[in-house]
């Protein structure tokens, strides 16, 4: 883990630095907080400005290597290196692991001599680990069993827009404590915000990722909570997020786990707990019926397209200061 990059300051308005200091986008922890304000202030400008960075990467290359079916992941990298004016090329890994045929050091040499970036979608978190190792290009993660830091960045970005500042703002997560619940604990600690994190006994967050977002947080301020009662996590919230109760590659115990998880369902009870300007929020695909109703998705607290759409920006604004975009942004475009 790149956890060097923690302490270093934020990019400043209207500037991105020349290179950027975290190699590879492991884990969110590689950011630290000035990386995940970096990021997300970028990918707000990018949002607004997006002519203007139409030609940023042109003839910069980006391959993605697929172990899961994608949709948000997929398109949206693809859509924002097209929309960078560089080239992404799509793997489909699907059938078997990305070091089924060969050493994983050995496929990284051979993408770094053709490539200038790698992005991974995953079962295991030590495939992109080794990846970065071995790879002399930056390295993305794009979701693996540990951490989606992507999808959490993404997260933010809406509840920023939402609210303007997350400091002071409390997002209850009930459900599995799974690599989302993993990345939305980093990413709150290093902006300082709070989280409440509700999962069944025995479901939750990986011991490792709650010591390293309370690290940080001794830093910035933040406040995280672990429960088992969603109620106590949902009450005042700002935010209700929760995701599918059986994550990809956990099939096999989904019948045990549709037993566990009905009382962490988001539904209109539990909203109503939360504040009364509280948001919901999904990564999506979501199961409706199972973690979240019909009637939470389509309502007009629902923010899941939102949060989809904003993981076209904050990607962008990834590949963009990992691949060392230009010291300083384009010029404000008139027709942006």
């Amino acid at each position: 883990m790149n956890s060097h990059v923690q302490g270093r300051i934020a990019a400043a308005p209207e500037r991105v630095p020349q290179v950027f200091w975290c190699p590879d986008l492991v884990s969110t922890r590689d950011l630290g907080p000035s990386g995940v304000d970096a990021v997300l202030h970028l990918a707000g400008i990018m949002k607004s400005r997006p002519a203007d960075f139409r030609r940023a990467l042109a003839g910069k290359q980006m391959v993605m290597f697929f172990e899961k079916p994608s949709l948000r992941t997929r398109l949206t990298f693809e859509a924002g290196m097209a929309g960078l004016g560089g080239t992404a090329m799509f793997v489909d890994q699907t059938h078997e692991r990305i070091d089924a045929r060969e050493k994983l050091s050995d496929v990284a040499h051979n993408l770094e001599r053709w490539v200038d970036l790698i992005v991974l979608r995953t079962f295991s978190q030590g495939t992109i680990e080794g990846m970065a190792e071995h790879a002399g290009v930056p390295v993305i993660n794009a979701l693996s069993d540990l951490e989606h830091p992507c999808q959490a960045l993404a997260d933010y970005l809406t509840l920023l827009e939402r609210f303007g500042d997350v400091k002071d703002r409390c997002v209850a997560y009930v459900g599995d404590g799974n690599n989302v619940a993993h990345s939305l604990l980093l990413t709150c600690a290093c902006l300082g915000s709070s989280i409440r994190v509700a999962t069944p006994q025995g479901y939750a967050p990986n011991s490792q990722i709650v010591a390293a977002a309370r690290e940080i947080a001794a830093e910035t301020g933040a406040g995280i909570q672990l429960l088992t009662d969603p109620h106590e996590a949902a009450a005042g919230a700002d935010a209700i997020y929760t995701d599918a109760w059986t994550s990809m590659g956990q099939e096999k115990e989904a019948d045990e786990r549709a037993q566990i998880f009905p009382p962490y369902q988001v539904n209109a009870e539990l909203m109503a707990e939360a504040a009364p300007h509280a948001v919901f929020m999904h990564c999506l695909p979501a199961r409706r019926g199972l973690e979240v109703t019909d009637a939470v998705m389509d309502s007009q607290q629902s923010v899941v397209f939102e949060q989809a759409e904003n993981r076209l920006h904050v990607q962008k604004a990834i590949v963009y200061l990992l691949l060392g975009g230009a010291d300083r942004l384009p010029a404000r475009s008139a027709h942006a």
